[in-house]
């Protein structure tokens, strides 16, 4: 169903586009702005109508970095700063997925467009508290280690099955492929050019001739 308001002309690119996807899966670590954007046109798409079925998965770029020897973040996630965010995106995602949209973009926001500390509690519930979502619920799953486990289950899980390295890693079926879009797509965005944008990446996933392909400088 297109969303609220959508104009007729929308209507029509997102009938004609949306249902020649696979279904897909995409990393995210919030503090990656690459991952910020990504998830922007996902999050755009789907809000006009966007047939996608689409997996959001939890991938900590603080365990990719953890240096030999040291503590896991699984261990130690209090040396991590971007852990709590995650968690509480997980959490948002699993109980509460009709804020899920709302909260992934506003954690995204509180790190790249206002300069915020996601470690710091206050701010992901600030977050949380602005989008309606039972902070003490969240909290809660946090502070017993289940939120964790989730999040270390799908880091691990995909790092094995797929070869995850970072985000945002794109994953279909047997295939998992690393993209950078350039441009953001905030909220109120053309959702055409989201819709277009997402077509043409996960439609390339499938095709393994093409492993790098990567502008050696780019405009701005």
């Amino acid at each position: 169903m297109a969303a609220t308001g959508t104009s007729s002309w929308l209507v029509d690119v997102v009938a004609s586009m949306s249902h020649s996807l696979p279904a897909f899966a995409v990393t995210w670590d919030y503090r990656c702005p690459f991952a910020r954007n990504a998830h922007e046109h996902i999050l755009t798409g789907l809000a006009a109508g966007a047939d996608w079925n689409v997996r959001f998965l939890a991938f900590s770029l603080g365990q990719v970095h953890v240096a030999e020897g040291e503590p896991s973040v699984w261990d130690k996630p209090e040396q991590d700063t971007g852990i709590i965010a995650l968690q509480a995106g997980v959490v948002v995602r699993d109980l509460y997925p009709e804020l899920f949209p709302a909260v992934h973009r506003g954690l995204f926001a509180a790190r790249h467009d206002d300069a915020l500390h996601l470690e710091d509690r206050a701010v992901v519930s600030a977050v949380l508290e602005r989008h309606g979502v039972p902070v003490d619920v969240v909290f809660g799953r946090i502070d017993d280690g289940s939120a964790l486990a989730t999040v270390r289950a799908e880091h691990e899980g995909f790092a094995e099955s797929h070869s995850v390295w970072g985000v945002p890693t794109f994953i279909v079926d047997d295939q998992a492929v690393f993209i950078r879009f350039m441009h953001r797509s905030p909220d109120g965005a053309d959702a055409a050019a989201s819709i277009e944008t997402m077509e043409r990446a996960v439609s390339l996933i499938g095709w393994t001739d093409l492993n790098e392909f990567k502008h050696t400088s780019v405009a701005r």
